[in-house]
């Protein structure tokens, strides 16, 4: 009896916790205003409170925090980040969802200071061919050539590294691999890829593989 009273106790206190940090109330309507979270279009209001939550988050010392952005669709269409048919038109309606609400967190991380201590990684699984797909106006997968961005904690502000050919379809200069990105990764938030590892189907293995090294130049 104990030990289940204990544990309701910790489960109310978690709620209430829970609670706290997803009421707005004590944010100022310029707070509010600046990421989106009453803007007419709901789709990007809702991103928008979902961006102020990762701040308030991080501001409790929550370590991780992951934002998803195209959740409102699934499948092909203009629901979600998919260009396989028609492009512009697709990207048109996504921008404008992400936009002020990435940009309202980048800058409250910076002004509060967090930025200092937060490692910003906004990552997709591929890029876009620089050509139109077959019978489209979209572009298929492009596994030779895309963009990560990174801010904050221990990277270099306000460059680029690295470049694709002059058609934008392969890495053609210092050329890195997800392996690297992952190495490079866990070197920011204090992790020896080479020494970390997990136990998957009887063997212990590296986030890295065998593959991966710090990207040195983009750590300021």
């Amino acid at each position: 009896m104990c030990d289940v009273l204990s544990f309701t106790g910790v489960a109310k206190q978690a709620g209430e916790v829970a609670a706290e940090v997803g009421d707005f109330a004590k944010e100022s309507p310029r707070t509010l205003n600046s990421y989106g979270v009453n803007d007419s279009n709901k789709i990007k209001a809702g991103f928008a409170r979902n961006c102020l939550l990762a701040r308030r988050l991080l501001e409790r010392d929550v370590r991780f925090v992951q934002l998803f952005n195209g959740a409102y669709a699934m499948g092909e269409g203009v629901g979600n980040w998919d260009g396989h048919k028609h492009i512009v038109d697709q990207y048109n309606i996504h921008a404008p969802i992400l936009d002020q609400p990435v940009a309202a967190l980048l800058r409250d991380l910076k002004e509060s200071g967090l930025l200092k201590d937060t490692l910003v990684a906004f990552v997709t699984e591929f890029g876009r061919m620089p050509t139109f797909q077959k019978g489209a106006n979209g572009r298929d997968h492009n596994e030779k050539g895309f963009t990560v961005w990174l801010a904050g904690a221990g990277v270099k502000p306000g460059f680029s590294y690295g470049s694709t050919d002059d058609l934008g379809f392969k890495s053609v200069e210092k050329v890195t691999t997800i392996y690297d990105l992952h190495a490079t990764l866990l070197h920011l938030i204090g992790l020896d890829h080479e020494r970390l590892s997990f136990y998957n189907s009887g063997i212990e293995r590296r986030l890295t593989d065998v593959h991966g090294h710090v990207i040195k130049g983009i750590l300021a």
